[in-house]
């Protein structure tokens, strides 16, 4: 009497054997993950992507083929990264399943960041690992319409942090950025486990308006007088208030404590800091000279602003 249900059990267990196995093949079995802010692509394009998800970049990489929207791991790299990781396929780490990452394109959603300033780099996890985090950033003249190779990244990252706290559900790494990008750039993330013998890679792109008013800073690039409070609109980076890089080595941080970032994007698919996207104080209103005529629009001009707050 047992002997045809079991049967019949055994049989739909190897029927679905092959479709498990594909599943776990395609995306991170454990430490589910990616850069939040500055966004990166997977999570832009991704069902919680909200707006980024709808942009012609990530319908593209839809229809080009990404069949997870998680961060994508290769086991047993050992640092070997750019002995692993082909050319050309630096955002989906050579996997198939992530291949419409790799699209070289110039509208990718991004995050607006100031050159020199400090940033602070939010990676969600649902699983705390022991590693260390390395940060690249595209080299001055980086084309993101030619298919990103390891030659577009430094030799050394600008930035690392082994064993970061996981709080809240995130890593947050802090790190002062190059001073000398302009336009639009890709932060390259890679994340090797040493609880795991995985490694985790993650393409963020990002966006470095050009300077203005440079005149008058003084100091050096990433000191403190380039990130004043005075202009609080030159800077859409979660954070600009960071010590100066002793040296062009790498900087290895620790986590910081938690700092909410709460980012919009425009119709470009770029995300900017709302904290830092302008200033609530109303318009300068002209004065009007006439007599009484003036004196009768400045009051009622004063009143309707009073009446507004």
């Amino acid at each position: 009497m047992t002997t045809a249900p079991r049967t019949a059990a055994l049989v739909v267990l190897a029927g679905t054997a092959p479709l498990l196995l594909a599943v776990g093949a395609a995306g991170p079995a454990a430490a589910h993950g990616a850069p939040t802010d500055p966004v990166s692509r997977v999570v832009a394009c991704s069902p919680e992507g909200g707006q980024r998800a709808q942009s012609a970049a990530c319908r593209a990489a839809t229809a080009s083929g990404v069949a997870v929207f998680d961060n994508l791991r290769l086991a047993g790299v050992g640092g070997r990264d750019r002995q692993v990781v082909p050319d050309g396929k630096l955002c989906s780490g050579g996997l198939a399943a992530y291949r419409g990452l790799d699209l070289a394109r110039a509208d990718w959603p991004s995050t607006r960041l100031t050159a020199g300033a400090s940033m602070t780099l939010t990676y969600k996890s649902t699983i705390p690992h022991t590693g260390t985090f390395k940060l690249f950033l595209t080299k001055d003249g980086y084309d993101p319409t030619k298919p990103l190779k390891w030659s577009d990244l430094p030799a050394r990252p600008f930035a690392t942090a082994t064993d970061p706290a996981l709080v809240n559900g995130a890593y947050r790494i802090k790190a002062e950025l190059p001073s000398d990008r302009t336009g639009r750039h890709l932060l390259y993330t890679i994340w090797q486990n040493t609880s795991t013998p995985d490694t985790y890679y993650s393409c963020s792109d990002v966006v470095f308006p050009a300077a203005k008013n440079a005149a008058g800073s003084g100091g050096s690039a990433g000191s403190a007088t380039r990130k004043s409070a005075a202009s609080p609109t030159k800077s859409a980076a979660a954070e600009t208030s960071a010590a100066p890089s002793p040296s062009k080595s790498p900087t290895s941080v620790a986590s910081a404590p938690p700092q909410p970032s709460e980012t919009v994007t425009s119709d470009s698919g770029e995300a900017v800091s709302s904290a830092t996207s302008g200033d609530d104080r109303a318009p300068a209103l002209p004065l009007v000279a006439g007599g009484a005529a003036g004196l009768l629009i400045t009051a009622g001009a004063a009143y309707t602003l009073r009446r507004r707050r």
